[in-house]
């Protein structure tokens, strides 16, 4: 999802450099004049877009804190119901003003007098709602940190997701790695969705085609007894003729020996990285 940036047009010339640097750090990002046309409903449109955002950047100035339209994109009730969406709200302080009361209480990117640094604290702050290639998933028992990195071999596309999994209150970590490597025709596919959108929804496809076949079939599911690791090898067929993903997957526990054996729920997994992916993905390119 985007970053949204509220701010007053009079500081458009700072917005635009701002949001410029963003872009060049591969941050998706929502600006009014970039995004809305002729003939679209300025309110419903805004009001989309910020409930559809993943952060929220409030550029503070004299100008934007005595802005009416400022005040409607972050009045308390709709500024409570971004808190409840976990929406991170970063104030970006461009100037001395008045600071406004949601903003008092929160580290803001002081641009003042370094531009620089307040971008470095801004990259900083939305780098955890921006990256679709590493996350940590909190559930009520577990909480698990994942990253993807990818590659070529031979010619062939190939990812590796890694998931670390921490109960809250057991003494062992459960290390699961899936591997994916793509055959001829499924390396041709990822270059084509690189080429019609970009490299980001490619491997969200990729791990989109391994979820589905692992949500159907239980009997993947590694069972760790010991502490030796469980390892499967599968293909996975794709949606096109010949499309084709040998996964392995290796499982181990690590820590304590409680004597129970530990079913890695890989389904899981996947889907909390598909969500995340979905989530912070950049906007595909747009193609006439």
């Amino acid at each position: 999802m985007p970053i949204f940036i509220s701010y007053s047009h009079e500081n458009k010339d700072f917005v635009d450099a701002l949001a410029i640097q963003l872009v060049r750090h591969n941050v998706n990002v929502w600006l009014d004049r970039w995004e809305l046309k002729i003939g679209d409903s300025m309110i419903d449109r805004i009001q989309h877009a910020i409930e559809g955002s993943s952060a929220l950047l409030v550029v503070l100035s004299k100008a934007s804190v005595a802005s009416d339209w400022c005040k409607k994109e972050l009045n308390a009730g709709f500024l409570k119901e971004l808190e409840e969406k976990r929406v991170v709200v970063m104030p970006v302080l461009l100037e001395d003003c008045e600071i406004p009361i949601f903003a008092r209480d929160k580290v803001y990117a002081d641009f003042r007098s370094d531009f620089d640094q307040g971008l470095r604290v801004v990259l900083e702050g939305v780098a955890k709602v921006t990256n679709p290639n590493l996350a940590r998933t909190i559930g009520p028992e577990w909480h698990t940190d994942w990253s993807l990195e990818w590659g070529y071999y031979n010619g062939l596309f190939l990812m590796t997701l890694t998931y670390v999994e921490q109960a809250e209150d057991q003494p062992y970590t459960c290390l699961t790695i899936v591997n994916i490597v793509t055959n001829e025709v499924s390396n041709k596919k990822y270059e084509k969705i690189s080429d019609n959108a970009n490299q980001e929804e490619a491997r969200k496809y990729i791990v989109e085609v391994i979820r589905d076949f692992v949500d159907s079939n239980d009997e993947i599911r590694p069972l760790l007894v010991d502490e030796n690791r469980c390892e499967k090898n599968l293909v996975i067929t794709g949606v096109d003729s010949d499309e084709e993903y040998a996964v392995n997957i290796i499982a181990r526990r690590l820590g304590e020996d409680t004597g129970r054996d530990i079913l890695v729920n890989t389904s899981n997994l996947l889907r909390s990285t598909y969500e995340h992916m979905n989530e912070v993905s950049a906007k595909p390119k747009q193609f006439s």
